[in-house]
């Protein structure tokens, strides 16, 4: 399995700002590109953060209910309320798990922050079980460090 090219999509990040592309334009780019590395990259979400909730900015792959999540709430509000990114190998061990659907195994969660600010969430779902490595979490960190700087 490859490692998420993050420098190619940092870069056309870049590219896209450098023609005045706007957050949604952004944050789709940044949905888009994630997914299209394929496996383990089943679902890819956006969420910013709108005081205490987080909000669906932009999405690539199934289609999910959970538009607006609650701080506290599931991995992605957890992310927030702890101000830590989470790697959940097998999401069927927590009781507080948001299902955006049930073929989901595993969720990496990785927060946009820019110093001790959160801006936001790139949400990361999978159909595998347990497949991302320090590698792929670092690789997904790079492009949450380019959208900080660029929204």
């Amino acid at each position: 399995m490859a490692i998420l090219p993050s420098q190619k999509i940092v870069a056309a990040l870049r590219g896209a700002f450098g023609r005045d592309a706007g957050r949604p334009e952004l944050l789709q780019l940044a949905a888009d590109r994630i997914r299209a590395a394929g496996q383990p990259y089943t679902s890819v979400y956006l969420y910013m953060l709108h005081g205490s909730e987080l909000a669906l900015e932009a999405f690539s792959g199934r289609v999910t209910d959970h538009t607006r999540i609650p701080v506290g709430t599931g991995v992605c509000g957890t992310a927030v309320a702890m101000g830590a990114d989470q790697n959940v190998g097998d999401v069927r061990t927590l009781s507080n798990y948001l299902a955006c659907n049930l073929e989901t195994r595993s969720e990496l969660v990785v927060l946009i922050r820019r110093g001790p600010l959160i801006l936001g969430q790139i949400d990361i779902d999978s159909d595998q079980p347990d497949p991302f490595t320090p590698e792929e979490h670092l690789a997904v960190q790079q492009v949450a460090e380019a959208l900080a700087v660029l929204l």
